[in-house]
């Protein structure tokens, strides 16, 4: 479709980066009524459940950021607290999920993408996770935009990696190729009683930062190259978190890619793409449970 090719070819031509610090530094102002303004134009196009939200109302919110990883009301996403199993890690829906196939993950059809790169270039970090599976969720603008542990884990090491701020829509995700890999991201390393995880969280055109819960904004203009932060695996500065934990948030939209090693789990719903995830609801089995 012709529309279809001259949005992809205006984001190869347009500047990513510099539109999504713009909207950034908007997203983050405190512009009062046009703040408020603004949420509300978005809310009604979005058709966003406001309900369910711990603040209700537009000018409940001092900036759009402040909306836009707005917390829920307690209970509105239960945890599924059976151990020998997974949750959801946000509200959104499978791009893809499958197996890491000699190295490669399914992207869309014609497309896969190297989990090496994806991972930060390192053949270390990588090995653990060849052969095993992994899951791409997409967060389209109206869902829920913290996302939270899938299990329980310990932090490990955290890498940034820079790149380009394409769209994660499903539309680019059809069109360019190797695009969870060559956007910006911030690469999360866990260990867990089955093994290890790795959560990626994949920036976009307009995304204007990532957050975690350990380091506050990763992603940044004065960032240029490829950074890791190490941390330890026991004692008093060992950063755990239990199951349904909030681990980041994404100040507008984006896509989470989770990989796992061989053999550790097996996912309880065969997901095409576009199958809808809720937050806490039954994700994957752990194979090797004790």
């Amino acid at each position: 479709m012709l529309l279809n090719k001259l949005k992809i070819t205006l984001q190869y031509l347009m500047p990513k980066h510099l539109i999504s610090r713009l909207a950034g530094k908007f997203a983050a102002a405190q512009c009062g009524r046009v703040t408020t303004k603004a949420i509300e134009a978005f809310i009604k196009h979005y058709g966003i459940n406001m309900s369910e939200a711990k603040l209700k109302n537009a000018e409940d919110f001092t900036t759009f950021n402040d909306f836009f990883t707005r917390e829920l009301e307690d209970g509105a996403r239960p945890i599924n607290n059976d151990e020998a199993t997974l949750c959801y890690p946000v509200d959104g829906a499978i791009s893809q999920q499958g197996d890491i196939t000699d190295g490669r993950l399914i992207q869309a059809k014609g497309f896969d993408y190297s989990l090496e790169t994806l991972l930060g270039g390192s053949y270390n970090t990588a090995k653990p996770f060849q052969g095993g599976k992994f899951s791409c969720i997409y967060l389209a603008p109206k869902d829920y935009h913290r996302i939270h542990m899938p299990m329980a884990a310990t932090l490990r090491e955290m890498i940034f990696v820079p790149g380009d701020l394409f769209s994660v829509n499903p539309l680019t995700a059809n069109n360019v190729p190797n695009l969870f890999s060559r956007n910006e991201r911030v690469v999360a390393i866990f260990d867990t009683n089955s093994g290890p995880l790795a959560m990626v969280l994949v920036g976009a055109t307009i995304v204007a930062s990532i957050e975690t819960t350990w380091a506050g904004t990763i992603t940044s203009p004065r960032k240029k190259g490829i950074f890791r932060e190490s941390y330890p695996a026991d004692g008093a500065d060992a950063i755990t978190f239990e199951k349904g934990d909030e681990m980041g948030r994404f100040k507008l939209g984006s896509t989470v890619v989770s990989t796992f090693a061989p053999g550790m789990i097996e996912f309880t719903v065969d997901a095409h793409a576009g199958t809808v995830t809720r937050l806490g609801e039954l994700y994957a089995n752990i194979v090797n449970a004790d």
